[in-house]
């Protein structure tokens, strides 16, 4: 199914990210199966034929196939419905025309994002909420959910934690970050949440070592690259370094409401063993590259399970950092934004459409903890059994007491 969301995917993959696949299996099979069968075709010679014989051959074929459609001329309505995931079955047809879609869809995305209506700080009360977007961090792999692994040995002694069911709304980073961010589910592209809450008057900071986040306005965007300039004794292609000097940075704002935003990349396949720090490979053997993990699905998910063990230490310190700043009042908030594929049905990784995708894809984690005495949680009766992204605009929207237009109360998991 080459879509305009594959498309998008390939465009929006990095080096980085694409060279786990690399393999000498993967360079044999395109030199034995694509250049040299290419070569083959080139070297012979091209016999162009007779332009009576061609347009001969040309017209039968055009009336065989008009014959056929007036036969099936019913189905016109049925195709007219579907054309779009059709036509991402069509070689060459759908890289050529979802090719030109993404071009299209990113001189858009250039225009200005839709404004909110204006919103006002309600209080003046010392407030911080950190939300972490995890990245491929599926349900099914941590302990809070029932996962028989102690991939949570730190976070399940919390009883101060709130662990809700919840699904993504896509299974690729950009679609699901947007939909984390945004205040509804809409293929516009609305004010984010960093971006109003900045416009509000909040001290925001966005700190990531990912990318395909949508459009984000805001003063302070470091990435983990400027982030290792200022901590240079850090590893900056661990998720620690996003929290490094994070207590100083909300202590020293001159705002009495701060968001932070990390954007992390701990789960992030092809080669999950290069996420965390060897401490942390709890679970052996594991799968160091493609061939490995095809072959031995059981060491891909003990790379898998070890990034999670590593999540639930960054969430645990970051709790700890955040419980001890008492004059403030604090909020951590963690969801993933999409799942992930470790071999189920020959499956792997994510990105998937959303209509084939496999629940491992968007069954994904949604953690809350927040100081005492801070936001009453509504009860679970007066939410829905599963939880959706746009939860997090508007919980955010009452911890930080922004009153605006745009906040919906029925997407809040607070009173």
């Amino acid at each position: 199914m080459i879509d305009a969301t594959t498309i998008e995917n390939v465009f929006n993959t990095r080096y980085s990210e694409a060279s786990g696949f690399f393999s000498w299996s993967l360079w044999l099979s395109i030199f034995v199966f694509g250049l040299l069968p290419a070569l083959f075709c080139l070297l012979q010679p091209v016999v162009i034929g007779r332009a009576k014989r061609l347009a001969v051959c040309c017209g039968s074929s055009l009336a065989i196939i008009l014959a056929i459609a007036s036969m099936h001329i019913s189905q016109t309505l049925w195709i007219s419905q579907h054309d779009t995931e059709l036509g991402g079955l069509l070689q060459p047809w759908s890289y050529v025309v979802n090719t030109c879609r993404v071009i299209s869809f990113s001189h858009d995305e250039q225009a200005e994002e839709i404004k909110l209506a204006d919103g006002k700080i309600a209080d003046e009360e010392k407030t911080v909420v950190v939300l972490v977007i995890g990245e491929s961090a599926r349900k099914a792999n941590f302990q809070l959910y029932g996962y028989q692994r102690d991939t949570n040995p730190l976070l399940a002694k919390r009883e101060d934690l709130k662990v809700y069911q919840a699904t993504s709304c896509a299974t690729y980073t950009t679609a699901g970050t947007k939909a984390i961010l945004e205040p509804q589910n809409s293929d516009d592209l609305y004010e984010l949440l960093p971006n109003y809450a900045d416009r509000t008057g909040v001290d925001v900071t966005w700190r990531t070592s990912n990318w395909g986040e949508p459009p984000i306005h805001i003063e302070e965007y470091l990435t983990n690259e400027q982030l290792g300039e200022l901590y240079p004794d850090e590893n900056i292609y661990h998720d620690a370094i996003l929290l490094k000097g994070l207590r100083e940075r909300i202590t020293s704002s001159q705002k009495n409401k701060v968001l932070v935003i990390l954007h992390t990349s701990t789960s992030h396949g092809p080669k999950y063993a290069d996420k965390y720090p060897k401490a942390f490979e709890v679970y052996k053997p594991v799968a160091r590259n493609v061939e490995e993990g095809e072959k031995n699905i059981d060491w891909l998910v003990n790379a898998y399970d070890n990034t999670i063990r590593y999540t639930d230490y960054l969430l645990d310190s970051l709790i700890t950092t955040l419980s001890t700043m008492n004059d403030w009042h604090s909020a951590m908030i963690f969801i993933s934004d999409h799942g992930e594929s470790l071999g189920e049905n020959k499956m792997f990784m994510h990105g998937l459409p959303m209509k084939l995708a496999p629940k491992e894809q968007y069954e994904i984690p949604f953690l809350v903890w927040t100081s005492e005495h801070f936001r009453t949680y509504k009860p679970d009766s007066e939410l829905p059994e599963v939880l959706e992204q746009h939860y997090i605009f508007h919980s955010v929207l009452n911890l930080l007491a922004i009153e605006s237009p745009a906040y919906n109360k029925d997407f809040d998991i607070f009173r």
